[in-house]
């Protein structure tokens, strides 16, 4: 169905159930009262959300606290057209995808953060509980003109709670299913008449919804356990200088890679039909014989000062920021036997028998179909009446282990001067500069049935001996100039123009030891086949403008629209990365793709236009956008698995088309109830693509055909001290594809190795067929009632109410023949207590 259609239809639908019951929001999750004016800061300046030039979504404190949220996996749920995943893989591990522009896994993020008016520097800071919130703006569009460093597709804008001139205090604590515990807690002080300082707290721990079946049924497939403090010092020197510091640390322990894989081979299906199964349809059952890990330990500290001139304020900041992360995890190469067959070396023998013996005391254990144990440890296809077949993450030694580190110091700094006048123009002008310090490793290594070594190089003669390892230390210094203008032009128009020219220099060091691979005999890394790989290095620059105007047609409505250019700089893959592709793929089963040791620039070209308002007294808000955005290099995670392990890799796909539109209603029915919703939809297709020409005519990976949001709120005095309050909110995510390879199909390793195996059957009996890579619609509920006074409440919640099963990512590995599927969370109900001091 076209876009026009799609969205007429959609109209005619919400239009007619306005006229039904004055509906939905255009702010769909804040819910607020028709007469208070929001302020915000979409073009870091204070100004009313009516009067931006641009869709936003805002929470204010009430919002907040009404809906629970603390973090973008759970804000983001209330905002149209956007989607996220994280956490499938390790806990720093976030893609948000806003108007079909997806921040590629291992490249940079698309949407920047900015807290309390400073750019975070890491993308594993994304959905971590930044403090007491105060208000959470989300920005789409290209936001780099105007917020920084990665604002390709948006910007998320946080402001946390100020220290005050009296002594406050608050807590908040949970309790749900799945030993599920939750508490916040804050302190705000005042030092003299001038200054104040804030201390808070959080803390969370769940067993999660998942079980391990081998290693007795335990809580190791999405438990987590995070704790964090966050400090604040804000002082006054002066009438017109102030001065606010802040310093954070967090810690979590928890599960990793809670992945099943879902084969995609329809030519094997008459022997079991589990070959060729549909994503959706996939029971999910955790066998590994491996407890997965994951730590991340996070650390940064800012200092913001604010000095007002008589014609102008100073603002300067410097961040340093330190996150350091790891996982360990069972690993993949269970159905190509990397460590099976004997002969090779002698590792290669130990590791074969280690896997036998394993297999054998597990004969009859239920792994995951299609796959099954039978008496030797070969894959099926290569000896028919006895092998077995396993998949990744089984329940065997036969698929090794896997060791991943990603560490990342930086230190960042901005001076801005900017205008403080109300006349009709408003001005500023500023300087970035950040300096990134990235070691990534992944050590693959085999099984011996003795646990894993947490170092990424481990001898042959150790008890988890590496088999492939990837190490590189990376680089960056970035420089950056910016300033922006504003013009009232009458009463009634305002047109601005931002411009920033961002400079990235970025080198990588390859650290890989040249030492030999136990279990073939080659290098370790196959990129150093000829020898040590050398350094490299590369900049990469771009312009980034950006255009805004508005129209107030009336005091209630305005028109406005936006332009502007977003950029991502490119990168380095792990060295060795393109010689296991041309190897294990192009040259063996004759794929065509095309993957690199580094990553082009992405750049695109965004234009917004709509109308806003509001009737009925303020009591009916409205927004209705389309846009349109041209996408070149759009960067893209790949992810392969074969006999040599698995490999992470960032490709580019060369153009990309997006458009769409929105449509945000927020009705207050009665004094105390509301009712909002939004609908988006957007329409993509990929244009060119030389890395998988095939998928030409796809549509953009990660993104969502459609998101629709409805909900209602409810403040219902009980007595004269408090109140029943009472919201749901229902959220439908159109289908998904996750991959540039939809209704595609492609050569595996299958292909390659079945003419030469017993069953000598030819090449094309291995392809597989992603049609059913798809993730279908759905839709979560999730609701909250309870008791609010001035100074407490008490809230019963039930997440996914419906305990909808829905899948969270599906990572295909088209080459491998299936994808690695990760589910979403299920019903969690529990009760939520709060009091203010």
């Amino acid at each position: 169905m076209r876009l026009t259609s799609l969205f007429a239809a959609a109209s005619a639908t919400v239009l007619a159930s306005a006229l039904a019951t004055p509906a939905f929001a255009q702010d769909n999750a804040q819910a607020e009262p028709a007469d208070d004016v929001i302020i915000v800061t979409a073009r870091r300046q204070n100004e009313s959300l009516a009067e931006v030039p641009a869709s936003v979504t805002v929470l204010t404190a009430d919002a907040i606290q009404k809906t629970g949220v603390e973090t973008a996996d759970q804000f983001v749920q209330l905002t149209p057209g956007v989607t996220i995943v994280t956490g499938t893989a390790e806990a720093g591990d976030t893609q948000i995808n806003i108007r079909g522009i997806n921040g590629a896994r291992d490249a940079e993020s698309s949407v920047a953060l900015v807290v309390d008016g400073i750019l975070k520097t890491n993308t594993a800071q994304l959905n971590q509980n930044q403090g007491t919130l105060r208000q959470i703006e989300i920005l789409k569009g290209p936001q780099g003109a105007l917020y920084g460093r990665n604002a390709a597709a948006g910007a998320i804008v946080i402001q946390t709670m100020k220290p005050g001139d009296r002594l406050e205090a608050g807590i908040e604590l949970s309790a749900a299913e799945q030993q599920t515990y939750r508490g916040n807690a804050f302190i705000s002080v005042p030092l003299g008449e001038n200054a104040g300082f804030l201390v808070s707290g959080s803390y969370l721990k769940t067993d999660g919804f998942y079980r391990n079946a081998f290693l007795n049924n335990s809580k190791t497939i999405d438990d987590q356990e995070i704790w964090s403090v966050d400090g604040r010092f804000v002082a006054r020197l002066g009438e017109r200088t102030e001065i606010d510091a802040k310093a954070r640390y967090a810690d979590l322990t928890g599960a990793s890679i809670n992945f099943n894989a879902a084969f995609h081979l329809p030519n094997f299906a008459a022997a079991n039909p589990a070959f060729f199964e549909d994503v959706d349809d996939h029971p999910f059952n955790f066998y590994s014989n491996i407890r997965p890990t994951n730590d991340q330990t996070t650390f940064d500290a800012s200092i913001k000062l604010e000095h007002e001139f008589d014609f102008a304020k100073l603002t300067l900041w410097g961040l340093y920021s330190d996150v350091d992360q790891s996982l360990t995890a069972d690993g993949t190469s269970a159905d190509f036997a990397r460590f099976t067959f004997p002969g090779a070396t002698p590792a290669s023998v130990a590791a074969s028998n280690a896997c036998f013996r394993s297999t054998a005391q597990l004969t009859g254990f239920p792994v995951n179909q299609p796959g099954f144990i039978g008496a030797t440890p070969v894959p099926f296809i290569f000896a028919p009446a006895t092998g077995s077949t396993f998949g990744p993450y089984s329940p065997t030694t036969c698929d090794g282990t896997q060791y991943q580190i990603r560490s990342q110091e930086d230190f960042s700094g901005e001076i801005r001067l900017s205008s403080t006048g109300d006349g009709p123009f408003n001005w500023q002008l500023g300087a970035y500069y950040l300096n990134i310090s990235r070691d990534v490793g992944v050590s693959l290594g085999a099984d011996l049935g003795q646990g894993i070594i947490r170092q990424l190089y481990n001898a042959p003669n150790t008890t988890n001996p590496t088999t492939q390892l990837y190490f590189d230390s990376f680089s960056t210094d970035v420089y950056a100039a910016f300033g922006s203008a504003e013009y009232n032009w009458n009463d009634r128009v305002n047109i601005g123009l931002a411009l920033r020219y961002d400079v990235e220099d970025r080198s990588v060091r390859n650290r890989v030891p040249l030492v030999t691979d136990p279990f073939t005999g080659g290098p370790i890394n196959p990129g150093q086949t000829a020898g040590a790989i050398p350094d490299k290095s590369d900049s990469y620059k771009q312009l980034q403008p950006k255009l805004t105007f508005r129209w107030s047609v009336a005091d209630n409505f305005n028109v406005y629209a936006n332009w502007g250019i977003g950029f991502k700089a490119g990168g380095f893959n792990n060295s060795g990365s393109a010689a296991i592709v041309r190897q294990s793929f192009n040259q063996f089963i004759g794929s065509q793709v095309t993957i690199n040791d580094d990553y082009r620039k992405e750049r695109s070209s965004a234009f917004e236009g709509g109308f806003k308002g509001s009737a009925f007294d303020g009591k009916l808000t409205f927004d209705l956008a389309g846009y349109y955005t041209d996408v070149k290099d759009m960067q893209f995670f790949e992810f392969f698995v074969g006999g040599f392990g698995l490999l992470r890799v960032v490709s580019n796909i060369d153009k990309v088309e997006l458009y769409g539109a929105e449509l945000n209603l927020n009705a207050e029915v009665t004094p105390g109830w509301t009712i909002f919703g939004a609908f988006n939809v957007t329409e993509s297709e990929i244009k060119r693509n030389r890395s998988r020409p095939q998928t030409v005519g796809n549509k953009s990976p990660s993104t969502a055909d459609y998101t629709i949001n409805l909900g209602t709120q409810i403040v219902a005095p009980i007595a004269k001290s408090f109140d029943l309050v009472a919201r749901a909110d229902y959220r439908i995510t159109g289908p998904t594809w996750f991959h540039t390879l939809q209704n595609n199909t492609v050569p595996t390793i299958f292909s390659g190795l079945l003419p030469g195996s017993a069953l000598a059957l030819p090449a094309f009996v291995g392809d597989a067929n992603y049609a059913v890579t798809r993730r279908d619609a759905f839709g979560v509920l999730d609701v909250r009632a309870g008791l609010e006074g001035e100074q407490w409440r008490v809230t019963l919640f039930a997440d996914n109410v419906l305990n909808r099963r829905y899948l969270n990512e599906v990572i295909t590995a088209a080459e491998f023949g299936g994808s690695f599927i990760s589910p979403g969370g299920l019903r969690r109900i529990g009760v939520e207590v709060g009091y203010k001091f």
